[in-house]
């Protein structure tokens, strides 16, 4: 028959100091120095290259923004000066248009004031 009686003090306790929490600190910490290591044999280049690097680059993206910008605002005020001048031939158009609209009431109206002119003489005679 199996014996089911399981010994609890023969499990690892956090008090004890060569317990869980040792065995969890102890690896976390050569597992630590392992990626340290790694990551100095497997680096492509040395610190001084990787930021002489990072300088050109963000020099060529710095360039390229204000070039992009440049262009932005070069398109953009070609806009503008395009619907300036199709903004100024409307109102200029509308402009002729209430012009002629304007003189063609004031035809109209001084028809009218001779006709009341001459109904008014013609009633005097």
């Amino acid at each position: 028959m199996v014996n089911h009686n399981y010994n609890h003090e023969q499990d690892n306790d956090a008090s004890e100091p060569g317990g869980f929490w040792a065995g969890l600190l102890a690896g976390l910490l050569i597992g630590g120095l392992a990626g340290a290591l790694a990551l100095l044999l497997l680096a492509p280049r040395s610190g001084k290259k990787t930021r002489a690097k990072l300088q050109r680059q963000s020099h060529e993206l710095r360039k390229q923004t204000a070039e992009t910008v440049e262009d932005a605002v070069a398109q953009a005020r070609g806009k503008a000066r395009h619907i300036t001048h199709d903004v100024r031939r409307q109102a200029h158009d509308l402009e002729q248009r209430g012009q002629a609209m304007l003189d063609g009431q004031k035809d109209n109206l001084a028809s009218i004031v001779e006709a009341g002119k001459n109904a008014v003489q013609g009633n005097r005679d």
